[in-house]
């Protein structure tokens, strides 16, 4: 690539100016990419409510953290750098408002770097698109202010591959790119080691091929450093790093031939977990977008061979593939936000290849397919408003549940320090202030003994969708009908062996209600309720 003060161009054929000068690129350059950070984190402080509750994911990652609460159950593919991300804050403020607005500002200013590092690459109003598609998607707003891995892999992986192509493309690449990569694939490690390894394959093999020993060592060594803690963990818990791979293997439905391409599409409704994921297909408007997506990034690599800059456009597409196979055609359920890299790598490319088809060579619009393009992602956006508006209406009403929910608990004495196993004991053991675990399936962490010892100490319930067989240790306890919920209290903390099934209706939210009958230790269990 060309250097000098006067012009920067990015390839052959049609060549394109990136910065009239480095001072050029510091100020206008960097305050296009700076609004675009700052625009995507006002959206997700005006879109998504700050005082909704932590989800269940949340609830386990969060809970390692946070001080006096006890700490749920961390299954083997969970790695800790989402509890390292949020600890500034809740290791020693409940407040889920102050979680939500620090991982808001946090994802704004991640935005901004990782676009950054793709500086002469590409323009910066392609950078600019490409920022602005992503940051738009439905999922991405949702879990920006969550505290959730996924779209920090994705950061992570566009601030790796942007500074890998720089190092490639520069004739004299500053340390700050090597730096780049590194911490870039530090940061997909830390969050998802198995998630980074499949997104920085295209990276190794290109290092390789292209004889890039040091390229490709400084992607190793981000990689190692960001997985160090889950390998460490793996030997110390586990009994091996094969081990704890086989059991995330396990806990995740068994890794191997599963065609989740129609689930992932099912998921884009709003389904944050498809699992099992059944029913109809989604409307196709609101699928088209995802449809599309791999035929704009076949038009983008055909733009970039034209254009004489096949490598910075071949690698992200080639990375975004890597990302996404283990979610399309390994795992057996979907969710939304598995495909979170994958979106982000193919932002930037997609945007150069719409940018091509409404701009002449000389940079300036074509008006019919400018505005066939601008009525395209207008409606785009309105699809995706409407989407993340109903997520984010049932999310609420579902946790809004989970709260009326540990409000009745307490009412029946079921008080910190308590115990909760069975259905949702994870999410509700954190609303309750509790402890949870469970005798089997993937959240396995304790013993039907355990819990009886447990129960001659603190109280102790089991949770279960209304019907539902009990297990056995659970089926004398005194059962009690909430809300969409059976609740069996160990005799201790009801104070009576036996009693019949009563309905209690869940409080509204701020007003626990004790219900009608002789619970022992009711006045206690009131002043005890949050």
């Amino acid at each position: 690539m060309a250097h000098g003060t006067n012009a920067m161009l990015v390839g052959r054929g049609r060549s394109e100016t990136l910065a009239v000068s480095g001072r050029s690129w510091r100020t206008r350059d960097t305050a296009l990419l700076a609004g675009l950070a700052g625009a995507f984190t006002a959206a997700q402080l005006l879109l998504i409510p700050l005082d909704l509750g932590l989800g269940w994911d949340e609830v386990v990652y969060v809970s390692q953290v946070d001080g006096p609460d006890p700490a749920a159950f961390y299954s083997a593919p969970r790695a800790r750098g989402v509890s390292l991300l949020v600890a500034p804050v809740v290791s020693w403020s409940s407040s889920v408002v102050l979680l939500r607005v620090w991982l808001a500002v946090l994802s704004g200013l991640a935005l901004f770097l990782a676009l950054r590092a793709w500086r002469g690459l590409f323009p910066a109003r392609v950078l600019a698109l490409g920022g602005a598609l992503f940051a738009s998607l439905w999922v991405t707003l949702f879990y920006a202010p969550q505290a959730m891995p996924n779209l920090w892999v994705a950061l992570g992986a566009l601030l790796a591959v942007g500074s890998f192509l720089r190092v490639l493309t520069e004739a004299r690449p500053g340390r700050r790119a090597l730096w780049g990569v590194a911490a870039g694939a530090a940061l997909m490690a830390l969050m998802r080691p198995t998630d980074a390894v499949w997104t920085a394959l295209p990276l190794l093999a290109g290092a390789l091929l292209l004889r890039r020993a040091r390229l490709g060592l400084v992607t190793a060594a981000g990689l190692a450093a960001g997985a160090l803690p889950w390998v460490v963990e793996a030997y110390t818990s586990y009994g091996g790093l094969r081990e704890r791979l086989s059991e995330a293997s396990r806990v995740q439905g068994g890794l191997g031939w599963h065609l989740a391409v129609d689930d992932q599409m099912r998921g884009l409704i709003g389904r944050t977990l498809c699992r099992p994921c059944t029913g109809a297909l989604p409307n196709p408007v609101v699928t088209a977008w995802w449809v599309l997506l791999p035929l704009l990034a076949v038009l983008a690599l055909v733009v970039a061979v034209r254009s004489g800059r096949t490598t910075r456009t071949l690698v992200p597409l080639a990375c975004a593939t890597t990302a996404a196979i283990p979610y399309l055609f390994l795992i057996g359920y979907a969710a939304p936000r598995f495909l979170l890299p994958a979106y982000a790598l193919l932002a930037v490319p997609v945007a150069d290849g719409l940018l091509h088809l409404v701009t002449t060579p000389g940079g300036r619009w074509r008006p019919l397919p400018t505005g066939l393009l601008a009525l395209g992602l207008a409606a785009h956006l309105a699809v995706q408003y409407a989407v993340l508006d109903h997520v984010v209406d049932r999310t609420a009403a579902d946790r809004r549940a989970w709260e009326r929910t540990a409000d009745a608990l307490h009412a029946l004495g079921v008080t910190a320090p308590c115990l909760l196993t069975g259905h949702q004991a994870i999410p509700l053991a954190h609303y309750t202030g509790c402890s949870s675990g469970a005798v089997s399936g993937n959240n396995a962490n304790t013993t039907a003994a355990e819990i009886l010892r447990a129960a001659r100490r603190v109280p102790v319930a089991n949770l279960a969708v209304p019907g539902a067989r009990p297990p056995a240790h659970a089926r004398g306890w005194e059962l009690h009908r909430l809300e969409n919920l059976d609740v069996r209290i160990a005799p201790l903390a009801t104070g009576s062996a036996l009693a019949p099934p009563r309905t209690v209706t869940p409080p509204a939210a701020g007003d626990v209600r004790v219900p009608a009958g002789g619970v022992a230790g009711a006045a206690r269990a009131v002043g005890g309720a949050v």
